[in-house]
């Protein structure tokens, strides 16, 4: 019996029409620059040298078409999941036992983050590797966010999309699979592995939600743990105080008043690269700028996803959703999934292994030295490589 019209998988292409191109550069061409404090470098924000410079560079070299061959590589398709579309990648690798696996992306990200992750971990025969490491990728794009947007009705906080994407796997005929993903996509996957616990075999993270210190650690905690992790739990309550007091703006007016801040993002396109390359900056291993992290061609490459799409404003509300939930301030339940986590040093939000563990079921733990935030982008091949060894840790496991 074939699929219901509402379960269809239609086949998709990114063709973005010329005329769409051609205002990006009159708007570009035609930016209303603001006044700035001589000095201030990047403590008010992104410094208007940098982005003149970064714009610049964004109207005269930067290739779309170029961009959007590259991503036209992957075998993309639409399908419609609880009144919402949603736009996806299915990379299926050559090796025939391949493991499955969705990788989920976060804000301000996309699909774009798995550029350089996809190709090692859907052939790694192709790139030295062993073949048995192989996964068939399955990459979502949220809905609200890119092509899955915008949605078109309230409810799409994260729970929500793991019962959506459970279900595209579902439709791809996928029984049993893996999931992974970093920010919004580590509450996404891990809501995955919680909700289709028959499902999913394992989940690697780069973030945990709710495993870092939001309040002053208590004294028996401390006491309780060794010194090292002790040393961790201070560094992850000092650094989400210099989070809260410096850099958690964004997310309360997200939570709050997307739509306002939508108009300015959509309609100005200086004003949505800022509002993305000030992320790339704060959250990755980066010294002066974020490419000293990641590619700025990538990073352009993201931002188009957002800026051609006009969802600026429909990727924000994951936030208002999250914070207007009915299970609000409530700790997560606990997910019995294998669970590993990658801990990069220049992540937003040190992750606690005692905290994690009363809510995760964690069998692998990686610390490594470089990475932040957006680890595919930054460190691909250490990323490449803790996934593959936590799946083949799991086959190897459940190997007679």
């Amino acid at each position: 019996m074939g699929a219901s019209a509402g379960e269809r998988v239609r086949p998709f292409r990114i063709s973005v029409p010329e005329s769409d191109l051609d205002d990006l550069r009159y708007r570009l061409d035609r930016t209303r620059w603001p006044d700035e404090l001589p000095g201030a470098g990047w403590e008010y924000g992104v410094p208007r040298e940098y982005l003149r410079e970064l714009v610049r560079y964004w109207r005269h070299a930067y290739d779309w078409r170029a961009a959007e061959a590259r991503l036209n590589l992957w075998p993309q398709f639409m399908t419609t999941i609880d009144g919402a579309d949603v736009h996806f990648a299915h990379i299926r690798s050559p090796e025939p036992d391949a493991t499955p696996l969705v990788i989920t992306h976060g804000w301000p990200g996309s699909i774009v983050e798995f550029e350089r992750i996809a190709g090692p971990l859907s052939d790694p025969r192709a790139h030295g590797a062993d073949p048995a490491d192989a996964f068939h990728l399955v990459l979502p794009g949220i809905p609200g966010f890119g092509f899955s947007g915008p949605t078109r009705e309230k409810g799409w906080e994260h729970r929500r999309v793991a019962a959506a994407f459970g279900e595209l796997m579902r439709r791809l005929g996928y029984g049993r699979y893996g999931a992974q993903g970093g920010d919004w996509g580590a509450a996404v996957s891990r809501e995955l592995g919680r909700l289709c616990g028959d499902q999913v075999i394992g989940v690697h993270l780069n973030l945990i939600p709710g495993a870092g210190a939001t309040a002053e650690p208590a004294a028996d905690e401390l006491a309780a743990l060794s010194p090292a992790e002790r040393a961790r739990t201070l560094a992850s309550w000092a650094r989400f105080q210099a989070w809260s007091r410096e850099q958690q703006g964004y997310a309360d007016l997200q939570s709050t008043r997307p739509q306002t801040l939508a108009y300015a993002l959509t309609d100005s396109p200086v004003g949505q690269l800022a509002w993305i390359a000030e992320k790339f900056k704060e959250w990755t291993d980066s010294a002066d700028r974020p490419e000293d992290a990641v590619d700025r061609d990538h990073l352009l490459t993201n931002v188009m996803l957002y800026w051609l799409t006009g969802t600026a404003g429909s990727s924000a509300r994951i936030y208002y959703e999250r914070a207007h939930a009915a299970y609000r301030g409530q700790p997560p339940e606990r997910s019995a999934a294998p669970t590993a986590f990658a801990a990069f040093p220049r992540e937003n939000f040190v992750v606690l292994r005692h905290r994690a563990e009363r809510t995760d079921n964690i069998v692998r733990w990686t610390e490594f030295d470089r990475g932040g935030h957006f680890a595919a982008m930054e460190q691909p091949d250490l990323l490449t490589g803790d996934i593959r060894a936590f799946f083949r840790g799991l086959r190897d496991a459940s190997t007679p």
